[in-house]
């Protein structure tokens, strides 16, 4: 659980891993503001037999944006750009496919944020690092106002909109090297 300046609590879910990054673009939704997004292969299962799962994510975050967009010509020059990175507020999203060998049959997608980057490479050469601060390992606090045994209150599915939590420092990151 986590306090922000106006004293909100919110219950955060996080998923961290390493992963392709894909299909960089800008949305613009027919209502709300545009926004940066990308899809994200992560890598699960052992190191001899990878399998992917697939992320559509929203990026959020100042610094997350500012690597995501150095990142655009060599995602688009499909070059491997790999990335270790922190998801917020994961949900599924049920669409039907409208053309291929599937056009007409239901999927669903992972959905999600793209809260941090803590480090890239591409074509196997590392570019960026994050400050060890920043890469700390998060640590879930117990919800002091739930007593145990009971349940933690209902709340509705996530919004798009920007978590507190997903501002970061107004000063661009640092890059090992230009790319």
């Amino acid at each position: 659980m986590t306090n922000s300046p106006s004293n909100k609590s919110y219950f955060d879910l996080h998923i961290t891993g390493l992963g392709y990054l894909n299909r960089i673009r800008e949305v613009k939704p027919k209502k709300g503001d545009p926004f940066m997004a990308c899809d994200i292969a992560a890598l699960i299962g052992p190191t001899d037999s990878v399998e992917y799962r697939y992320f559509d994510v929203k990026v959020s975050g100042v610094d997350a944006k500012h690597l995501i967009k150095k990142c655009e010509n060599a995602v688009a020059e499909n070059r491997k750009v790999l990335v270790g990175f922190r998801l917020g507020d994961l949900w599924v999203d049920k669409f039907t496919y409208s053309r291929g060998e599937k056009a007409g049959q239901q999927g669903v997608s992972l959905k999600a944020r793209l809260l941090f980057i803590s480090w890239i490479k591409i074509d196997g050469k590392s570019v960026y690092k994050a400050a060890a601060k920043a890469v700390e390992t998060i640590v879930a606090e117990e919800p002091n106002d739930i007593s145990p045994g009971e349940e933690a209150p209902a709340s509705s599915p996530p919004e798009t909109g920007d978590h507190p939590d997903a501002e970061a420092s107004a000063e661009a990151p640092a890059l090992v090297a230009s790319f």
